[in-house]
């Protein structure tokens, strides 16, 4: 059996990996694409992954947004017209459900973001069936009305941070060391809100070695693996994303600025006991002042979560079946 994942992000990569590496080992057949943009080649060779590339990132407009989107389109068409895959699997990839959808292909999606509604509109109707966190609401699966919804206990990031391999201690950074995420400004989702983490990192200084984590890097060499890094972070400030969640599921204290970050799957993580905290951008400091060094052993809390990744697997082979 032949499964296609399509990576368009370093956490669609992260977690693509992570699928294709047990689908593998349970014998089926992976077909893995990206495209290029600041995070998924360097990730992928990161992982000893080696995926198909088409098309790249340009957000510099709609027009060029819409473009590139229609180019790979068409590229996937060429690159599927002999040899179709049995079933698709996306973290919300936009080219792979139109083309999955024209072409037969059942479609399994996994989602966490119910706030960015034009992905939303453009992905999940042409779900076959769609997993995800029990963190979310009952009803926003519903507004798009996929074939089948499966729940499950956890977050996406289960998939990866379960049995990460932490390498090597990172050496060359003073410590505490403290990460800050600068906000995805390029996300269609973001558009027109201002970021803020920037200054945040200055001001950040006076409590040790700052890390300011660029989202959109020049080149290769500027490339940082969050998941590895934030394991060796003394505390973790974002605006709520992918790292957020890296870092809490690891007992690393993850800051969150609220009027960007207070999503759900954050406040589930929250209620849950990890150590992933709300505030105002003007309190930012005095969390970092109670936080900052301390560890939290959330094992047992982790165990508790099922992996997304069984979820999947399931979903295909009763597909595939």
């Amino acid at each position: 059996m032949k499964v296609w994942y399509d990576a368009c992000t370093g956490k669609h990569m992260r977690y693509g990996a992570a699928i294709a590496k047990r689908l593998r080992n349970s014998g089926y057949e992976v077909i893995l694409t990206t495209r290029e943009h600041p995070e998924t080649l360097a990730l992928a060779r990161a992982l000893g992954e080696n995926p198909i590339v088409v098309g790249k990132y340009r957000p510099d407009s709609l027009f060029s947004r819409l473009e590139e989107s229609a180019n790979r389109i068409i590229e996937f068409c060429k690159l599927f017209k002999d040899h179709l895959p049995d079933v698709a699997v996306a973290h919300q990839s936009v080219e792979l459900c139109r083309t999955a959808f024209g072409l037969g292909i059942p479609i399994i999606l996994t989602a966490d973001t119910p706030h960015a509604t034009a992905v939303n509109k453009l992905t999940l109707p042409f779900a076959s069936v769609l997993v995800v966190s029990e963190a979310l609401p009952k009803r926003f699966p519903s507004k798009y009305n996929p074939d089948r919804v499966v729940w499950f206990k956890g977050v996406d990031e289960v998939a990866w941070i379960r049995g990460l391999n932490f390498g090597k201690k990172v050496s060359d950074l003073k410590k505490p060391l403290i990460v800050v995420r600068e906000f995805e400004t390029k996300a269609a989702y973001a558009i027109g809100k201002p970021d803020v983490t920037a200054e945040i990192a200055r001001k950040l200084e006076a409590f040790g070695e700052v890390l300011f984590l660029r989202r959109y890097a020049k080149s290769e060499s500027e490339f940082v693996d969050s998941a590895q890094l934030v394991s060796h972070a003394d505390i973790v400030i974002s605006a709520g994303g992918t790292i957020s969640r890296e870092a809490a599921l690891q007992g690393v204290p993850s800051i969150v600025i609220s009027e960007l970050g207070r999503t759900y799957v954050n406040t589930y993580l929250a209620r849950k006991g990890f150590p992933i905290f709300m505030t105002r951008v003007d309190k930012v400091l005095d969390f970092v002042a109670k936080y900052l060094g301390q560890k939290f052993d959330v094992a047992t809390k982790l165990a508790k979560f099922e992996n997304p990744v069984d979820v999947i697997e399931k979903a295909i082979t009763d597909i595939c079946s």
